[in-house]
């Protein structure tokens, strides 16, 4: 009998440590459910590899005026939002301030390129507790599943 592993990246821009605590959990939810997980950091991540996975996971923090970070996830993101229609993403980030606009923001682009979100998009409130760092986990595993 073939069996096909998926395979998963998990693609996140950190400044203090919290969204990279969450991206981590989300490949260990990944690994135990099966797949095949590569961890990016977005400077390290183009549209150009989108193909090369079945699902992927975006984490990035909210900066500024609730926007995402700006010098390395941004435009990265942004080149890939043109081949988000019909794939399987998942979003999560950390805010330290407002209530957290910035993932409905992005969670909107997501939708209006056509992506399947997977999971329902997960903010954390500053440092992530266990109980957010499970939900990351679960969205590993709903990304290795979708």
């Amino acid at each position: 009998m073939f069996y096909y592993m998926s395979k998963v990246a998990v693609v996140y821009y950190s400044g203090t440590g919290n969204t990279e605590a969450m991206a981590e959990a989300v490949v260990e939810g990944a690994k135990e459910a099966g797949a095949e997980t590569d961890l990016i950091f977005s400077d390290d991540f183009s549209a150009s590899k989108l193909d090369d996975y079945d699902a992927v996971g975006f984490g990035c923090p909210a900066m500024g005026d609730e926007v995402l970070e700006e010098s390395s996830f941004e435009p990265m993101f942004e080149e890939c939002e043109g081949k988000l229609s019909g794939r399987k993403i998942a979003i999560f980030g950390s805010y330290e301030w407002n209530d957290g606009q910035w993932i409905e923001d992005w969670e909107d682009r997501c939708k209006e390129a056509g992506a399947v979100l997977v999971y329902e998009k997960l903010p954390a409130y500053d440092a992530p507790e266990e109980e957010t760092l499970e939900k990351c986990r679960a969205l590993g595993k709903a990304l290795a599943n979708s």
